[in-house]
């Protein structure tokens, strides 16, 4: 498969590359963004981003490149979305269905069936490619994401811990299925069969007997959407009863932005190092 090197620069010991491809999981062209440090361990991990998102940021945000060069690990940053003239949006512009919300899942309600397969590109499309384009060792890869990235990170996890050997998150949604943005997002992309979108939730796969080794979540306790969207005790109490090891961290004063995502990173960072 064909990548184009859109950009590269020199971080730390390593260098932060922005590829695009043509995608036909999505039917469209797509960005992805790529750290490799000089002394890559073999181990990657990819990282999903929240509503409104593309690629870039995490990789100018987050501040993870240092870390990343010193443990030699790659960081794989897809856009949260098919993008292009022809994809369609939400008709009234909203931020959390459409353009940079594709959720991570596979849609199959027009006019979303045809492009918004976000689940296929990241699950297969794009880690096979990564795999066979870039020399990733598919036996040490590990996935996290941040809010909509984080439920996507869950999910692609708990549904194939083959592939995701290590996961975390900051501040996900937990569980779709019990929250506004879930509910818009899952009824419109997937319409309203419920029993359909028990595969999109962390809570309701963990339920039907999915698992994972260990998790590691971080969440703000003066994030905004804590109560009403994220809801990291819902998470706590199906990984209890399924004896997941779920470590739960709730960090004092911090919000939901990446000034929270750059404080602990460095923490992720090694979690996943350790486990890959």
């Amino acid at each position: 498969m064909d990548i184009e090197v859109v950009s590269a620069s020199r971080v730390f010991d390593g260098t932060q590359r922005t590829y695009r491809h043509s995608s036909s999981a999505l039917n469209c062209a797509m960005n992805f963004a790529v750290y490799a440090p000089d002394q890559a361990s073999g181990a990657a991990l990819f990282w999903l981003s929240g509503l409104t998102c593309t690629e870039e940021n995490f990789i100018t945000k987050a501040g993870a490149q240092r870390v990343a060069a010193e443990l030699g690990l790659t960081i794989i940053a897809p856009d949260t979305s098919p993008r292009g003239e022809l994809i369609p949006d939400d008709p009234e512009g909203a931020y959390d269905f459409g353009l940079g919300a594709g959720f991570y899942v596979n849609a199959t309600e027009a006019p979303w069936v045809e492009h918004y397969h976000m689940r296929d590109y990241v699950e297969t499309e794009l880690y096979e490619l990564l795999v066979a384009e870039l020399g990733i060792d598919r036996s040490q890869i590990g996935i996290s994401g941040h809010s909509m990235g984080g439920h996507g990170a869950l999910t692609l996890a708990l549904r194939s811990p083959d592939k995701f050997r290590s996961v975390s998150a900051f501040a996900p949604i937990c569980s779709p299925t019990q929250c506004p943005w879930g509910h818009k997002a899952l009824r419109g992309y997937l319409g309203k069969d419920t029993a359909a979108w028990r595969q999109y939730d962390a809570c309701t796969l963990i339920e039907d007997g999915a698992s994972t080794n260990a998790i590691l979540v971080d969440q703000g306790t003066a994030d905004g959407f804590l109560e009403d969207q994220l809801k990291p005790e819902l998470l706590a109490r199906a990984c209890t009863a399924a004896n997941i090891d779920l470590t739960l961290r709730m960090q004092p004063g911090f919000d939901h932005s990446y000034y929270f995502i750059s404080t602990f990173i460095e923490d992720h960072l090694r979690w996943h190092a350790a486990r890959l």
